[in-house]
């Protein structure tokens, strides 16, 4: 759906690049929206450099917007992670500064696995400053981002089948994770 429409703007590049990145601070904000589909989008419809500048640029200002709300509205938001008081990782990132902190948001950020929401939330939880956290967030973003575009690029160029073959698997791996997960916590 969403190459769909970003393909439909191919002919209007910077309407396409906008929405590119409105959808990634979307997906920010939201903190549960894939941005796999808005990697794939991108990069299909602009090629790997662009589309990886437009997707950092996305992340970055998403990180940026949603750690403000975030902070504005703490208390609120604790409330639907309650597995971050339990975290040790989350709970040193909510008492470090300076260097600590910024450290921090770059590891939780490069690690795959580690939901973005819940590395800004901590973040803004924490005593961290808004621009420390936007450059570390984005420093920790640019590997994972280049690893998954580069990846989406080349699988791309398969034929259709072969993609449908590779999303079904991708998406049967994360459910049986999501399963485990869910499984793990009850």
């Amino acid at each position: 759906m969403f190459s769909d429409i970003i393909e439909s703007l191919s002919d209007e590049p910077i309407l396409a690049a906008l929405f590119s990145i409105f959808m990634n601070i979307a997906a920010a904000i939201t903190g549960f929206l894939p941005s796999a589909f808005i990697t794939a989008g991108t990069v299909a419809a602009f090629d790997l450099k662009v589309g990886l500048v437009l997707l950092i640029i996305g992340e970055a200002a998403g990180a940026i917007i949603s750690f403000i709300l975030y902070r504005k509205g703490i208390t609120k938001l604790t409330s639907s992670f309650p597995q971050l008081k339990n975290n040790k990782f989350f709970s040193k990132l909510q008492s470090a500064e300076g260097p600590d902190a910024f450290f921090m948001v770059v590891l939780l950020r490069v690690l795959p696995f580690v939901p973005s929401g819940a590395v800004t939330l901590a973040a803004a939880f924490s005593k961290m400053r808004l621009l420390p956290f936007g450059i570390a967030s984005t420093i920790g973003k640019i590997p994972a981002l280049f690893m998954e575009a580069f990846a989406i690029s080349h699988i791309l160029k398969f034929e259709r089948d072969l993609q449908i073959a590779i999303f079904l698997l991708v998406a049967f791996f994360f459910l049986i994770y999501y399963l485990y997960k869910n499984a793990k916590l009850s």
